[in-house]
């Protein structure tokens, strides 16, 4: 054994020589056999489990740190790399969850992509605006001081312009005038099948409110997610003042698989603002609440009616709230329904959290309508509008009443429904609204209304049983000056 070492050493071009028995120790120096030079070669001793085989044929370990080097070289390219990445950091004041400035993305232009000269070319107008804005005119160079009483001039505060700033979420900074997308993630689900939910910003140039659109917190719920698409596509950066941010399909998983639910059978529409140690929903919730909905200052949350059950395009709002009840102000042509919400609602932790927050409800579940679909694009852009965020030539209709009470009407006998009204459309006490029919002993049971009102939801033609809601009608308040 001691023969074979011997052997790999002298065929590594190291010699040496033994004056005794070998020691274990951490290095072993042995003298050069050469007589003309004395100087020492340091020979590393090999671990007890490796051999030298082992060391001469096996690769060096290959790692991102820097190899640990003798000499100013190594010194000098150590400092040049540790220069190189402080150049490369933007700005080290900047929030740790920023990572990166969002791309720019033409909403409309989707395929093919924009052309990375169209937003070169509106970028230095924008400057020059911002700039123009910024000078102060004659009138007010000569406003900018004051003489008091006593003769002393004193400068007068010169109230500048508001810019228009970027928004930081998700881990980028959307910049003004401009759109993309980014993606929320409750970062939950299998590590390796985790699936992002994509997020739509316009950051517009000028200052103003905050306007968060969500849709499908039910999976099954694709009207609103229409009408997202449409208001976010419609809107041109350049001409927007505030942010628009929207989530066209929250519960991904349910719309994947045309469910109300989420995968753990819950209702996500029941656990807001969640918790981080809570159901599977608990923490969907708590994600979404923290990472978009605090960035909002307005938020409406489009839902429609249940399985098998419609709605006339509406607002669910509590009324009660001052600043909730300015907010449905802004929505043309949509009737509004008093209601506080319950606990675990997205609208009611909204509310809660100061944010003002209204529900939609517009059609059914598992159907694109397009009449629901343009009523709720039409008020939403009302909206925008009043807020000062867009400048339209907008038409408003007739205002729609507030019905501060409403009930739903229920089947007493089990068969199949076959309604004599519509959704929208007005009744009064004990008028027929629909009959159950008993397929086997032909009975016909009408439902009638318990109070003059309006449809403001409905079940489809089904089968039902007993007990089974089937017409909501909602009552006007009789509120002097309302």
């Amino acid at each position: 054994m001691l023969y074979r070492w011997l052997t790999h050493l002298f065929r590594a071009g190291l010699m040496f020589t033994l004056t005794g028995s070998l020691v274990s120790i951490p290095a072993v120096y042995a003298n050069k056999s050469d007589n003309s030079d004395n100087t020492e070669v340091l020979v590393a001793e090999l671990a007890e489990d490796e051999s030298v085989e082992d060391v001469e044929h096996s690769e060096p370990l290959r790692s991102s740190e820097p190899k640990a080097g003798n000499g100013k070289a190594d010194t000098a390219q150590r400092s040049n790399e540790k220069a190189a990445s402080q150049d490369k950091t933007p700005d080290s004041t900047a929030e740790p969850a920023v990572e990166e400035v969002a791309p720019n993305v033409d909403l409309k232009e989707v395929a093919p992509p924009p052309k990375p000269a169209e937003p070169a070319e509106s970028e230095p107008s924008e400057p020059k605006e911002t700039a123009d804005q910024s000078k102060p005119t004659a009138q007010e160079a000569d406003a900018a001081t004051a003489t008091d009483e006593s003769g002393v001039e004193e400068a007068a505060k010169v109230t500048e312009p508001q810019k228009a700033t970027s928004l930081k979420m998700l881990g980028s900074e959307v910049l003004p005038g401009t759109s993309t997308r980014l993606a929320w993630s409750p970062a939950i689900q299998i590590a390796g099948l985790s699936q992002p939910t994509p997020v739509l910003v316009v950051n517009g140039s000028k200052p103003g409110p905050n306007l968060c659109l969500t849709g499908a917190v039910h999976g099954d719920e694709l009207n609103g997610i229409e009408i997202i698409r449409r208001t976010m596509y419609d809107l041109e950066p350049n001409k927007l003042s505030g942010r628009v941010i929207g989530i066209p399909i929250v519960n991904l998983p349910g719309f994947q698989q045309g469910s109300r639910y989420l995968p753990d059978r819950r209702d996500l529409n029941r656990h807001f603002p969640g918790s981080t140690d809570g159901s599977l929903a608990d923490r969907i919730a708590h994600s979404l609440f923290e990472n978009v909905i605090r960035h909002c200052d307005m938020l409406v949350d489009i839902h429609t009616g249940s399985l098998k059950r419609t709605n006339l395009p509406q607002l669910r709002a509590d009324m009660n709230n001052p600043e909730v009840a300015e907010l449905t102000r802004g929505f043309d042509r949509m009737a509004v329904v008093h209601s506080t919400g319950t606990t675990g609602m997205l609208r009611h932790a909204a509310v809660e959290a100061g944010i003002r927050s209204v529900t939609m409800e517009a059609g059914e579940s598992l159907r694109i309508q397009e009449h629901q679909i343009k009523a709720g694009v039409n008020s939403l852009t009302s909206l925008m509008d009043k807020e000062g965020m867009i400048s339209r030539m907008f038409v408003w209709g007739d205002p729609e009443p507030v019905y501060y009470d409403s009930e739903w009407i229920r089947a007493e006998h089990g068969g199949i429904l076959f309604s004599e009204t519509k959704l929208g459309a007005k009744v009064t006490e004990g008028e027929i609204l629909g009959y159950v029919s008993d397929p086997i002993t032909n009975a016909q049971h009408p439902i009638r209304a318990s109070s003059n009102g309006r449809i403001i939801g409905m079940a489809v033609d089904q089968v039902v049983m007993a007990g089974f809601a089937a017409y909501h009608v909602g009552t006007e308040a009789e509120v002097p000056g309302e």
